[in-house]
């Protein structure tokens, strides 16, 4: 079916009727967008598709002028989707017309259609939204002018996945994403679909795609493997078997000196072998005797080869001695410089130039001189091995010339040694001074350090003394009163004891009425209220501080919120928001020391038993 699809495409009739509208035409495009219930867009007489795509010099009405029918840009010829143009241009997409089917491009202003990331060596297409009346010979008739097609696998909910032969024709056919799709002139629903392309994970296509990585691995080994042959030294030259022309050959090449390194080799390996024997021992003697004709010749050339070495370095002596004498010119001239006379005429600067000048030729003659020092070393080395090596009447052959040159180098010796002596010794000085100085700066640096150190630590440590003193007061004194109301307590609870044991002795002996146990009952807790009262009254001593006052301000407010009073847990919630850290004591303790301004009162029986504290501070204020 694909093939007979593929076979038939070329003669196809091209439906003139369909080609004869102007894709420039507004009127045209309007109509279009109307049958698909699109909204039309462009303005009246405005381009909608631009030159780039479209087929250069393409008319469309071309066929009323010449009569010719008009070329369709689908045809495979040409090619369905032209090359991407660049990033910088915007595509305009355009109405592409064909047998069965019109395609119909999305608006412009909206965004392109997105496609996920492409598989390697992708050839599959994934379509989607396809018209259900879209049969497989109206979406071959589609795609196979973007390439040729392999296999459509069509399933039964409107999508389908389409395999090219190339990968380049995967592009073709992304190309036509967000198309929307009507077959024939219908308006029907089923007839009409919008395109969506996008990339298929394929496992023939990763398949393939392996496979062609693999040769391409295969191929570049050996390339590399040629390239490494190419580059590879060329191997030594097979050795000939013995043979007497052979040996003959070889008795020519050692006698001659271009080609006796070659011939020394095949003579080496002859004898290694094992070649030489009874009948072939002459032959060999005369080739062993024309090698060692060669000794002389390279001995004389190691001779030429020394004479010349000897008089390099004979002319690079005397050169660097120039160089050494100027460079002594130079150091004097700025040591005559560096004089009184004409040091006091120059400004600043220019000492400091000098002075820098003077140093680095200083260092550069030091070091011309330690090397030429290091040659005549050399020279007196090599003549005292000789002088040993000649025979004593040779000795006493010393020639004049030589021991004043010897005279005049240690000269020079000593003076340049004087020289670096005068120099080392200004450094070192230099160097003193500048470590007295750093030594001094860093001394006195660490001394302050270390004082305003000593100064914050002792601060810190007064104030962490100050407020433990504080403590200490605070929590002396309200250990002695607790000790008070403690030794308070145990007298009263003694008194009371007493009372009781007299009373129930009363009782039980003369019968007193329940009257009389009343008012002896009222006795004992009046004495209690009072014992409380001058207890309190010692508590109550003046505030401490304004943070006090403020917790008392709060605390009143609070409670006269709360007419039926609160217990100390709800109150020091409410505290601890504007204070974290003030504790649930403190705030009993503050209470308790202001009996005329707050009362305790018990509310409840056995287990359900709750002390809540109450604002008493305007009843106190009607009673005086």
């Amino acid at each position: 079916m694909m093939a007979a699809a593929a076979d038939g495409l070329g003669s196809i009739a091209i439906d003139t009727t369909q080609l004869n509208m102007s894709v420039t035409d507004p009127t045209a495009w309007a109509t279009a967008m109307n049958n698909l219930g699109m909204v039309p867009v462009g303005l009246p007489g405005q381009q909608l598709v631009s030159d780039s795509i479209c087929v250069p010099g393409f008319d469309p009405g071309l066929n009323m002028m010449t009569g010719i029918t008009p070329i369709n840009p689908m045809i495979p010829g040409l090619g369905l989707v032209p090359p991407p143009p660049p990033t910088e241009v915007a595509v305009v997409k355009e109405i592409i017309h064909c047998k069965s089917c019109t395609l119909f491009p999305q608006n412009p202003n909206l965004p392109p259609p997105s496609t996920r990331e492409r598989p390697p060596g992708c050839k599959t297409v994934f379509v989607g939204g396809l018209p259900e009346n879209a049969t497989e010979e109206i979406i071959q008739e589609v795609f196979e002018q973007c390439g040729d097609i392999t296999a459509i696998r069509k399933s039964k909910k409107n999508f389908c996945h389409i395999r090219f032969a190339e990968e380049f024709m995967v592009d073709k056919a992304i190309y036509l994403s967000g198309y929307r799709m009507r077959l024939g002139s219908s308006t029907d629903k089923k007839d009409s679909g919008r395109l969506h392309v996008d990339f298929a994970q394929a496992r023939d296509d990763f398949y393939e795609w392996e496979c062609k990585q693999r040769m391409r691995a295969r191929e570049e080994r050996h390339r590399r493997k040629l390239e490494e042959d190419r580059l590879r030294p060329p191997s030594p030259p097979a050795i000939m078997h013995y043979s007497e022309h052979e040996a003959t050959l070889l008795a020519e090449k050692l006698k001659d000196d271009s080609k006796f390194s070659e011939a020394i080799t095949v003579l080496l390996s002859w004898i290694e072998r094992g070649e030489v024997n009874r009948r072939s021992a002459n032959q060999f003697y005369s080739m062993v005797q024309s090698a060692n004709s060669h000794v002389r010749r390279l001995m004389n050339e190691k001779a030429t080869h020394e004479q010349e070495m000897e008089e390099a370095k004979e002319n690079f002596k005397n050169a660097l001695t120039g160089i050494l004498t100027q460079f002594e010119q130079i150091v004097a001239v700025f040591n005559a410089s560096t004089r009184q006379k004409a040091w006091d005429h120059f400004s600043k600067a220019q000492r400091k130039n000098i002075d820098i000048w003077r140093k680095h030729s200083e260092e550069l003659r030091n070091a011309q001189s330690e090397q030429l020092m290091g040659i005549r070393r050399e020279e007196e080395m090599e003549m005292s091995d000789d002088e040993n090596c000649d025979s004593p009447t040779k000795k006493m052959r010393v020639d004049e010339s030589a021991l004043a040159a010897q005279a005049y180098a240690l000269k020079e010796e000593n003076d340049s040694l004087r020289w670096q002596l005068d120099a080392y010794r200004n450094e070192v000085e230099l160097l003193k001074q500048e470590k007295e100085q750093l030594f001094r700066t860093e001394e006195n640096l660490t001394k302050d350090q270390q004082l305003q150190f000593l100064r914050q630590t002792m601060q810190g440590m007064q104030q962490q003394l100050l407020t433990i003193q504080e403590e200490l007061n605070s929590k002396k004194s309200e250990l002695e009163q607790a000790k008070e109301e403690q030794s308070h307590t145990q007298a009263l609870l003694k008194v009371l004891q007493e009372q009781l044991k007299g009373t129930k002795d009363l009782v039980e002996t003369n019968g007193h009425s329940h009257e009389d146990t009343n008012e002896i009952n009222v006795l004992t807790v009046s004495l209690v209220n009072q014992d409380r009262e001058t207890n309190t009254e010692k508590r109550s001593q003046g505030l401490k501080s304004e943070k006090e006052a403020l917790l008392i301000g709060i605390i009143s407010t609070f409670l006269h919120v709360h007419p039926f009073g609160a217990n100390i847990e709800y109150l020091w919630s409410y505290m601890q928001q504007l204070d974290s850290k003030i504790s649930a004591n403190e705030i009993e303790m503050l209470l308790m020391r202001l009996p005329r301004m707050f009362k305790q009162e018990f509310t409840g029986v056995g287990a359900t038993l709750e002390k809540r504290w109450k604002l008493c501070a305007f009843e106190g204020i009607k009673t005086t």
